[in-house]
């Protein structure tokens, strides 16, 4: 019995002895692990700390991205499928990541921009022809459902607005190509009445001397917001929107005129422009024809609508840019504007061997499809044929009228945005405002 008692003892001791063993080394594999585990996470801190640095350097301060949801993504609230709606949504809203509203903005130094006197009336696809200090504002809407048919005059010398005429009952109120010759103002074509009604082909002189209006020949047909200047004697009419005032115009038509009146009784047909669509700037500069940036599409009138109510439709807004040739047998292609450009066809002024163009629209956001403004004033180096960015409008805003004198830009009327970080259009405005241009 002591025997066993004592075999027993001597059995425990043995089994004590290897649970003793067994936790010392567990406690040690354990301290090891660790160590090791420490030695890992330190690495890993060092290696993110000194990636995140170096990222920093590569992300924007101010990332142009953000999540949201889809505004289409309401939970279905028939009774008993609420749940499968708010379900279906979570799925649908799986890190969506959008481009931030103002993402097409420029990078642009702030200007000095004073308020002037506003016109007396606001203004959306008007037109503007300033003939030394004298700035001829026509026509344009007031709301989509009222237009004008008058003209206001502004005077730089004073900065004040200093008369106010009629056009003629049946000539366009908005959508006009204009051009002039240092007196008389030619009217073309454009959208007669509110909303998206039908275009007309009269075309009209205005004698700024004595303010009376004449009829010409009309254009060979219909157009919306074509692009419009006088060169060497020439009236040219190209581009703008056809009848249904969506399909892009290629024709280029031309008439001889002089002090107001047509030298012939017909439209010529010259070389088509390369792309079509209205809302462009047709300038004359050099004694070379340039057109700049527009659009291929537009609203139409709904089918059906008495009121002939806008209805939306696809548009692509481009930056091309033209030149046509001495000869008038070929069209340049040119540098383009630094990003797609429309509604600009009175946004320029030439200063300084340069053509400068204020705000306009750009492409429409490519998620919302919501139209988004222009807050970029912009330079074309007539010598270089080069384009640069050179300052920011006090918002963003479309068919702005702009004139230049003593120094000043001025610009007037148009569509502003809705606020600095929604560049979407919102009110028409009256407003003018100018700053000193040091080019």
């Amino acid at each position: 019995m002591a025997k066993n008692l004592h075999h027993h003892h001597q059995h425990q001791s043995k089994n004590n002895s290897c649970t003793k063993f067994v936790v010392i080394l567990s406690s040690a594999c354990l301290l090891g692990l660790a160590c090791i585990a420490n030695l890992l996470w330190a690495s890993s801190f060092s290696f993110s700390s000194a990636y995140l640095s170096i990222a920093s350097n590569w992300v924007p301060q101010k990332p142009r991205i953000f999540v949201v949801p889809n505004a289409e993504e309401e939970p279905n609230i028939v009774a008993g499928k609420i749940g499968d709606g708010i379900e279906k949504r979570k799925k649908e809203r799986v890190s969506e990541r959008f481009l931030s509203a103002t993402f097409a903005d420029l990078p642009a130094p702030d200007l000095p921009w004073e308020q002037m006197p506003s016109a007396p009336v606001p203004r959306l696809d008007g037109s503007a022809i300033q003939i030394k200090n004298l700035f001829y504002v026509l026509s344009g809407y007031g709301t989509l459902d009222y237009v004008h048919s008058h003209v206001d005059v502004f005077n730089f010398t004073d900065n004040t607005w200093s008369g106010r005429f009629d056009t003629p009952k049946d000539m366009a109120n908005s959508h006009l190509g204009v051009a002039s010759d240092g007196r008389y103002i030619y009217v073309v074509s454009g959208q007669y009445g509110p909303q998206c009604r039908s275009p007309t082909a009269r075309t009209f002189v205005l004698d700024t001397v004595t303010r009376k209006w004449r009829g010409l020949p009309p254009l060979s047909a219909p157009r919306y917001a074509p692009a419009t200047q006088l060169w060497r004697g020439r009236l040219h009419v190209m581009g703008g929107s056809k009848e249904n005032r969506h399909t892009p115009g290629l024709e280029h038509w031309s008439i001889a005129v002089k002090d107001g009146k047509a030298l012939e009784k017909e439209w010529r047909t010259e070389i088509p422009i390369p792309r079509g669509g209205p809302h462009r700037a047709c300038v004359v500069a050099n004694d070379r024809l340039f057109v700049i940036g527009g659009q291929e599409g537009d609203f139409m009138a709904k089918p059906g609508s008495p009121i002939f109510k806008c209805s939306r439709r696809h548009e692509v807004v481009y930056g091309d840019v033209y030149m046509l040739d001495a000869e008038m047998k070929k069209w340049e292609v040119l540098p383009p504007l630094p990003k797609p450009n429309s509604h600009i066809e009175c946004a320029w002024v030439i200063v300084n061997n340069s053509i400068i163009i204020t705000g306009g629209t750009t492409e429409k956001h490519p998620v919302t499809k919501r139209m988004i403004l222009v807050g970029e004033v912009f330079q074309f180096h007539l010598d270089s044929l080069t384009w640069s960015v050179i300052g920011k409008l006090p918002f963003r805003v479309k068919t702005t009228l702009a004139g230049f004198w003593d120094g000043y830009l001025y610009f007037t009327s148009g569509q502003r945005d809705r606020g600095p970080d929604n560049p979407q259009p919102r009110k028409v405005i009256a407003e003018m405002w100018r700053t000193k241009l040091n080019l």
